[in-house]
């Protein structure tokens, strides 16, 4: 059962990534590996279970796990934390963009030159997802993109750039990713005052620089607008520029406000991201009061989930949840054991995970690591039985935020960033990879080169 698992998985990996080839969207497909893969599971439970007894601690395993860390409902818990938090972010922007509230940024972004565009957007996505994180920062991104760039070629482009730039701004930062959350969150990384993790900063940006310079010497030409539709000319829907202006000081605030009340709190993510959007609809809800019916229903939040890409939330629920049923019957610890036993050496195993986030989600993987590999105290290092590597903020805990963060871009369903890309722009798997994924490798490389070489 194992086995079928896992062949589950690749076919369905498989079907995602020739969408386009095949005529079925990634979400049903993503869907079924998803809950196939949890009933392989929950026969592997069940096999030889022939008492009452047995079958009830198969169900319980099943639920909960069998320490009460795993479990469907335990990886749902997270699951829907994630799905919460993105349809919140996706409502957010959405909100802000039915405003119009995105062109008073595009407005002044005059340049219609691509290699300058392109450094602009990158370099706004680097520091947004550390102050944000990369997913709620590809999802304003990809907005603002829409109103800068015409050809669909050329926005798949920058898209992709997007998705290495969120990921690696996202890797320096304790908020800017949920794995470096998590070494935050369990200990691994200690920065009490700040949230950037400074001997990450140079690698990260490295991570994007790399590709940077790469498109900068092959792109040519120059964009081209799309054609938006203006408000005024007698549109009833039309916004004023006060109006633009609160949602997008409002939506950009309440995004984050976000990683601020996780803090202060300790409540999980989605909780602040939907404090943010009840604060966004009931202004807009009270800012439209005396505003004809259509007018204000055309404006309103609710108007705007029907607009929110829901198919984009049930691919991200079915390719998590199959990640999952490989994490629980053990698939993911045996992976990271044999990379121990074969690589010998903490550097390459992270570099290793970085590669493989690009298949299966880094957060699983980075779990496991964080199960194999015991934090080092003091007395533990001095005595020999652990290396000052695995000292908070060691070397072994940094690099691994670095390579689980940054090694995600390699392929667009690597990391949540590319997932939502992946889904608001419909980018092809197979073209990403063709366009993308080198350029991703380059400038992963690149980033873990330069820790290697500066911090160890």
């Amino acid at each position: 059962m194992e086995i079928l698992m896992i062949v589950v998985f690749i076919v369905g990996y498989l079907m995602i990534a020739l969408e386009h080839n095949i005529h079925i969207d990634k979400a049903p497909t993503a869907l079924i590996a998803g809950m196939v893969c949890w009933a392989g599971y929950s026969f592997y439970l069940y096999q030889g279970a022939d008492t009452k007894e047995l079958q009830e601690i198969a169900h319980n395993t099943l639920l909960h796990g069998a320490n009460k860390s795993g479990g469907l409902m335990h990886h749902m818990f997270d699951i829907a934390n994630i799905l919460f938090f993105l349809l919140g972010a996706m409502t957010i922007v959405e909100t802000i963009d039915e405003h119009q509230g995105f062109t008073i940024i595009t407005d002044k972004i005059k340049t219609t030159n691509k290699v300058k565009l392109l450094w602009i957007i990158a370099i706004l996505s680097f520091f947004f997802s550390a102050l944000l994180d990369n997913l709620t920062t590809a999802i304003v991104m990809i907005s603002l993109l829409r109103k800068l760039v015409g050809n669909k070629e050329t926005r798949w482009l920058f898209a992709g750039m997007v998705i290495i730039a969120a990921n690696a701004g996202g890797a320096w930062s304790v908020i800017g990713d949920v794995t470096t959350t998590m070494l935050w969150v369990k200990g691994q990384l200690i920065e009490p005052t700040v949230i950037a993790i400074p001997s990450l900063i140079i690698p990260s940006f490295v991570a994007l620089l790399v590709p940077l310079l790469i498109l900068t010497f092959t792109l040519k030409g120059e964009t081209k607008r799309p054609v938006l539709e203006k408000n005024g000319g007698g549109n009833k829907f039309e916004t004023t520029r006060g109006e633009k202006l609160t949602l997008l000081i409002l939506g950009i605030s309440g995004l984050l406000f976000v990683p601020i009340f996780k803090t202060v709190t300790h409540l999980p993510p989605f909780t602040g991201m939907m404090l943010s959007l009840g604060v966004i609809w009931a202004v807009t809800e009270l800012m439209h009061k005396k505003k004809e019916h259509d007018h204000k229903y055309h404006l309103s939040v609710i108007s705007v989930l029907k607009k929110v890409d829901t198919s984009s939330v049930l691919f991200f629920l079915g390719i998590l949840l199959a990640v999952s049923a490989l994490q629980e019957v053990g698939h993911l610890k045996v992976m990271a054991e044999f990379l121990t036993e074969t690589l010998h050496n903490n550097y390459a195993i992270n570099i290793a995970i970085g590669f493989l986030s690009s298949i299966v989600d880094n957060v699983p993987l980075v779990a496991a690591s964080q199960g194999m590999y015991s934090i080092a105290s003091p007395e533990a290092v001095a005595s020999g039985t652990l290396s000052a590597e695995f000292l908070p903020n060691g070397t072994f805990w940094e690099f691994l935020a670095l390579c689980a963060g940054t090694g995600g871009s390699c392929l667009i369903i690597g990391s949540a960033a590319g997932v939502a890309v992946m889904g608001l722009e419909k980018i092809d798997f197979v073209w990403y990879m063709k366009k993308i994924s080198l350029l991703a490798i380059v400038g992963y490389i690149s980033g873990a080169a330069t820790y290697i070489l500066f911090f160890t």
